[in-house]
């Protein structure tokens, strides 16, 4: 694939037309968010093109998201297709698009059973609601006694019940009370795990790379070793692939890196192709019937263009071309980052095309470096604690990974 786009222009000032905009949307936008000043009107693969009229080099991909690209050609026709013949239909009837979803899902999974929502934190409340269940039900833990273990660093969306647990004050610092039975253990140690697991634990959840905490690789043997643990003390893991699965990591799921089988996979983003809100929680009829009709749904979840969408991404991984892409362009940009300066970065962090670049003590702040990426025609997104997070869709080139490494060079030179 080459880039199709002139990579030697100048720095790139942030022009009055898209100041004007951004300052409508602050007008009657909730200030939930602090964009970089950009404004994008159109993309294709790998790169977007702003109100500006500057063709953009997108390396976060929608916090993969967009693993596929921008405007993947398959998957707009597929969409495109759906939209003029079906959209919804609610649950409460069923369409045609509905049972080849779920067999889809359920194959690249390696598992039964599929429960199809929206969202990505939609879908860690459910499989949370469901190793609830399962506790109760099969485990035979006394009512409203149930725990699950988690990992502190997580992201795992949103919502009420899941800030509580998140160790990030801006995510929780003002929305309690939460709900209690979630105890927090360090990420990457088994014993911790160990430790904490007690007659009443259900379950653990754990992202087996952690993203929002600055993509934190755990420890070699740490999956398996949560593996082994559950399958001792009867437990359920629950892994959270909403943005390491899906080819992000070189692999279909970053558990396959270890080997690993989750009792409960968590999916989400990429699962939608970049196109609409797709997540799934997959797992075996041992532990998915526990779920009876009323007892959870949801009006959007696994509507006919969701499913439509999400079978055209299961074909697209099937190849085994996105994820053979992430290793081998994963190889190169993780060695190009191995060669910026050790006195602006102090560590990089990562696994396939995903990487964490940990800036080094004294530099420009996260924010500031992703600024000047703006400049130099490269989307990046900061992270906690000062990492610049690099996660392009699976379709960039090699060229185009070379280009936006060289930018970041610039950018930390500057």
């Amino acid at each position: 694939m080459t880039t199709g786009h002139n990579l030697d222009a100048e720095l790139v000032p942030v022009t009055a037309a898209t100041r004007a905009e951004l300052a409508r949307a602050d007008v009657h936008s909730a200030h939930n968010y602090s964009p970089l000043p950009v404004v994008i009107e159109s993309g294709s693969g790998a790169w977007v093109r702003g109100i500006d009229g500057v063709d953009y080099l997108d390396v976060l991909a929608g916090y993969s998201a967009l693993n596929f690209g921008h405007a993947h050609p398959e998957l707009v026709e597929i969409a495109r297709e759906q939209i003029g013949r079906l959209t919804l239909t609610s649950r409460a009837f069923q369409h045609d698009r509905f049972a080849q979803f779920c067999a889809d899902v359920a194959r690249l999974c390696r598992k039964d059973a599929v429960l199809p929502m929206n969202t990505g934190a939609e879908a860690v409340e459910t499989a949370l609601k469901l190793a609830r269940k399962w506790g109760y039900d099969v485990k035979g833990v006394p009512h409203d006694r149930a725990e699950i273990i988690t990992c502190s660093g997580n992201f795992h969306g949103r919502t009420i019940g899941v800030v509580g647990f998140s160790s990030d004050p801006d995510a929780r610092d003002g929305f309690g009370p939460f709900p209690p039975g979630f105890p927090s253990v360090e990420y990457g140690s088994v014993d911790a795990v160990a430790d904490a697991t007690t007659e009443n634990t259900v379950a653990i959840l754990v992202e087996p790379i952690q993203g929002e905490a600055g993509v934190l690789v755990p420890p070699d043997g740490y999956l398996a070793g949560v593996r082994r643990l559950c399958d001792a003390r009867g437990i359920l893991m629950l892994a959270d692939e909403i943005q390491s699965g899906l080819g992000r990591t070189g692999e279909t799921f970053a558990c396959d890196h270890e080997g690993v089988v989750p009792d409960v996979y968590i999916l989400g983003k990429a699962l939608g192709g970049g196109l609409v809100p797709v997540s799934a929680v997959v797992a075996d009829r041992d532990v998915m019937d526990v779920i009876h009709p009323g007892q959870h749904g949801s009006t959007f979840g696994g509507n006919a263009l969701a499913c439509a969408v999400g079978s055209g991404v299961v074909r697209l991984l099937e190849t085994g071309d996105y994820q053979r892409r992430s290793r081998e362009l994963g190889r190169h940009l993780h060695a190009l980052l191995a060669e910026l300066p050790g006195d602006c970065v102090a560590e990089v962090r990562g696994r396939g095309l995903w990487a964490g670049v940990q800036l080094a003590s004294g530099q420009p702040s996260a924010r500031v470096i992703c600024e000047r990426l703006l400049a130099r025609r490269v989307l990046a997104k900061d992270a906690h604690e000062g990492t610049i997070r690099i996660a392009p869709p699976l379709v960039i080139s090699r060229e185009d990974v070379t280009w936006a490494v060289e930018k970041l060079a610039e950018a930390l030179a500057e």
